[in-house]
């Protein structure tokens, strides 16, 4: 179970960087489930409830990168916890990228997914607070 849901998670991470690619927060979100419980990394909750609110948030995230000169991102390090066979709990390294693919900044986080009739939504994200785990 762990190899199919080691595949699983890091075909769902592709999929998440090419909906990335678009800078569209309604896009983004259909990854999410709603309610969305989002940590940032001094542990602080936001509680999005509804596929709108998270659209709009990750609208105003992406807009952000945008400008300050991200084009693309990647991960890895990819570790993932079945929970079961309807959950897990997915823990990756995120970089963003200038139009040259160099890095602009990165981080670790934490993603609690389900198995949906949609198939795999984030339900809860943890931004990792060491930044040396990036």
């Amino acid at each position: 179970m762990q190899d199919a849901m080691q595949d699983a998670m890091r075909r769902f991470f592709d999929a998440f960087i090419d909906a990335f690619a678009s800078f569209d927060g309604t896009l983004i979100a259909e990854r999410y489930a709603a309610p969305y419980l989002a940590f940032d990394a001094a542990g602080e909750a936001r509680l999005f409830t509804c596929h709108a609110d998270i659209g709009a948030y990750f609208q105003g995230i992406v807009d952000q990168y945008f400008a300050d000169g991200c084009r693309a991102c990647r991960f890895h390090t990819l570790q993932v916890t079945p929970l079961g066979a309807g959950a897990a709990l997915a823990s990756l390294s995120w970089e963003l990228l200038d139009a040259r693919a160099e890095v602009l900044g990165g981080w670790r986080e934490s993603y609690n997914l389900i198995r949906t009739a949609n198939g795999w939504r984030i339900g809860v994200s943890t931004d990792h607070a060491n930044a040396s785990d990036t």
